[in-house]
């Protein structure tokens, strides 16, 4: 996933310098060519199952029978049970999106959004301080060669899986497809609500990471997840925070160490008087 080259520098100094190795992969649904990803690679399954899932082409992991990966010609071949019913009217009408890479999505998302109905979830705020020192100290592609985006689940503070990719789409959709593939943590639940696919995973009590900006895109698919609190160490765009407060999600950016902007959903951050307490001391 990185690769060594050689750069001149101001001085005219030649030096050493690692930088992430994209791939291209072309995914096929059932002999079909549907669409072709940029990817650093490391999870190419979970990322096209993620994919398919939050363009809501597919409602559960089960649906697929296999997804096969060659490298050799960059192609991921998905088998479906018993197909994809109107494939070619759902992919009819892109929406291409900004952000690292170029993201799409597919028309009918937007049409979704008012089917998808958030579950009651609170954030503490020690609990976000602790899931911004946890990505601080986490490995990363980042660290060794930047230019890459990262995504992150978690379970207050306790990180349970991260994710690189060139884009920070690729990488919430590789989130999406592991989430999918995990034995169900909460056997009393029957599935998701209305207009969300069924995931191994709770999402309830799970919190959503990335490095990128908050776009509408990001801020949909982590609601598809049925995620509802996300954190960004970047900001966010009109629409995204339009569709969030529309979606009742707690949209948190800005944060780093112990600086952060909650712009939706204010009600679900339950902040530490102490925390402003040591905050206020710190700048005396």
């Amino acid at each position: 996933m990185i690769q060594a080259i050689t750069v001149v520098n101001e001085f005219g100094e030649t030096r050493s310098l690692e930088i992430p190795a994209e791939r291209a992969l072309t995914v096929y649904v059932d002999k079909r060519e549907l669409v072709t990803l940029m990817t650093l690679g490391a999870q190419p399954e979970w990322l096209v199952l993620g994919y398919l899932l939050n363009q809501r082409l597919i409602r559960a992991a089960s649906e697929v029978e296999s997804i096969t990966v060659d490298w050799e010609v960059g192609a991921a071949a998905v088998k479906t049970h018993h197909g994809i019913a109107n494939l070619s009217e759902k992919t009819a009408k892109r929406v291409v999106t900004t952000g690292c890479g170029q993201g799409s999505v597919f028309g009918e998302l937007m049409a979704d959004v008012d089917t998808i109905a958030l579950p009651s979830a609170t954030l503490t705020q020690s609990a976000l301080y602790g899931i911004v020192n946890a990505i601080r100290l986490h490995d990363s592609v980042y660290k060794a060669a930047g230019s890459v985006h990262g995504c992150a689940l978690f379970q207050g503070d306790t990180l349970l899986m991260f994710v690189e990719d060139v884009g920070r789409h690729n990488a919430i959709d590789a989130i999406a497809g592991w989430m999918a593939l995990q034995p169900s943590d909460n056997p009393a639940d029957s599935g998701q609500r209305r207009g969300q696919q069924r995931s191994g995973l709770r999402a309830d009590d799970k919190v959503f990471y990335t490095t990128g900006r908050l776009t509408s895109e990001m801020v949909i698919k982590s609601a598809q997840m049925g995620v509802p609190i996300v954190v960004s160490r970047s900001g966010i765009t009109q629409m995204g925070h339009a569709v969030a407060q529309r979606l009742h999600l707690c949209a948190i950016g800005r944060a780093t160490n112990k600086r952060f902007l909650c712009f939706s959903a204010q009600e679900r951050l339950v902040l530490d008087v102490n925390q402003r307490q040591d905050q206020d001391q710190d700048q005396d």
